[in-house]
């Protein structure tokens, strides 16, 4: 599905991903997990343009993403989450799901998918995207990432600040895509906000993936995650 093969990423002359290589399948919950400049969020933002591959390949179901412009990728299958889910504020959740349509000309079927997985949107579809709570907000910004109806969704940090509640709401929807075949890239740096939801966890130290563990492993024995990042 999502294959990322050896790639080199900078910022400016400092070099934040090497030889980073990972691979997840088709309806995988992948975990990336590591402390705060690891190279986590680097990588998503590699996957969709954001930044720069020096070298190395980023390929999605044998189509190669690499060299695409940002506005591209989602073209292709992609969605994305940023961390502080960056929604146009002063418009309505109604207007920021039409961005996250238009981007593969979706139809009202997804609209109405959408809304299935979010029922509480539906509620507030005049409202502005500014005005809703933190867990709104953050539902909106998965809602229009998968209003492209992506083969790939990628998410950082996106249980960040939110009740119990809303984290519980969150997983379920994860659960729910993988259940449709949607590959999901999390970007967690809490250890029991995935173990829930996670297939398998890949730990990410300096740059580069340094092991990869099945979720159910590390929940059994919690040595194996002292052996990765010594938590």
């Amino acid at each position: 599905m999502i294959d990322i093969r050896g790639i080199d990423c900078f910022y400016g002359q400092a070099q934040v991903l090497k030889s980073f290589t990972l691979k997840a399948e088709a309806g995988e919950i992948l975990c990336l997990l590591g402390r705060n400049g690891a190279g986590k969020t680097t990588a998503l933002k590699a996957i969709m343009g954001l930044v720069k591959v020096a070298q190395g390949n980023i390929m999605l179901d044998g189509t190669e993403l690499t060299s695409l412009a940002p506005y591209d990728v989602p073209r292709h299958g992609v969605g994305y989450v940023p961390q502080g889910r960056r929604l146009f504020s002063e418009l309505t959740v109604m207007e920021n799901l039409r961005v996250g349509l238009m981007v593969r000309n979706s139809g009202p079927a997804v609209l109405e998918h959408v809304l299935g997985l979010f029922p509480q949107l539906r509620e507030r579809l005049n409202q502005r995207a500014g005005t809703m709570s933190g867990g709104e907000q953050q539902m909106l910004a998965m809602a229009r990432a998968l209003c492209i109806e992506p083969k790939l969704l990628l998410l950082d940090e996106p249980t960040e600040g939110l009740m119990p509640a809303m984290i519980s709401r969150i997983r379920e929807t994860i659960l729910e895509l993988k259940a449709q075949g949607v590959t999901t890239l999390l970007v967690e740096q809490r250890v029991d906000a995935v173990l829930p939801v996670a297939d398998r966890v890949a730990f990410v130290e300096n740059g580069r993936v340094t092991g990869l563990e099945q979720a159910s492993d590390l929940a059994r024995d919690r040595r194996l995650i002292d052996r990765y990042v010594g938590i």
